[in-house]
């Protein structure tokens, strides 16, 4: 079953079962997939272009969590956190820190990095080998260290 097939499975279920929450969340992710479909010329999305549209939305809540509990709005920012777990439902397993040290390992002797200045070009093609598999943040602070470290 594709992605976007279960996606319409789930929101359905949430429908019968008067889940709000649920409801909310994927009626606001399949806005964001129609208007991805819109903004394609054949109007088709792989499942991978679906992960990379579910990753934005959970990168949003994330900000959004942060930025309320900043200013004590802990009610708006607990429902960022409802939405965002619905959301992480349909990302695929994350790696851990350990794992994505080792792929960066590999990456960087792959693209020949030898210092910071060569972060972007292995962030580039560690980020294209992860997409949808860790988080971005949690990358660059796995890769940078490897490349100070290189330097020294």
């Amino acid at each position: 079953m594709r992605l976007e097939e279960q996606i319409n499975a789930t929101l359905k279920e949430a429908m019968i079962a008067r889940d709000d929450i649920r409801k909310r969340t994927l009626r606001m992710l399949k806005a964001a997939i129609t208007m991805a479909k819109k903004a394609t010329a054949n109007h088709d999305l792989s499942d991978q272009d679906i992960l990379v549209l579910i990753g934005k939305q959970i990168k949003q809540r994330q900000d959004a969590i942060i930025e309320y509990s900043k200013v004590g709005r802990e009610d708006l920012a607990q429902a960022e956190r409802e939405e965002l777990q619905v959301l992480q439902k349909f990302m695929p397993e994350q790696l851990t820190e350990k794992e994505i040290r080792e792929r960066a390992k590999a990456v960087i002797a792959e693209v020949g990095a030898k210092s910071l200045a060569d972060f972007g070009k292995v962030m580039k093609a560690l980020m294209a080998d992860l997409r949808g598999q860790a988080d971005g943040r949690l990358v660059n602070k796995v890769v940078r260290p490897l490349l100070t470290h290189d330097q020294k």
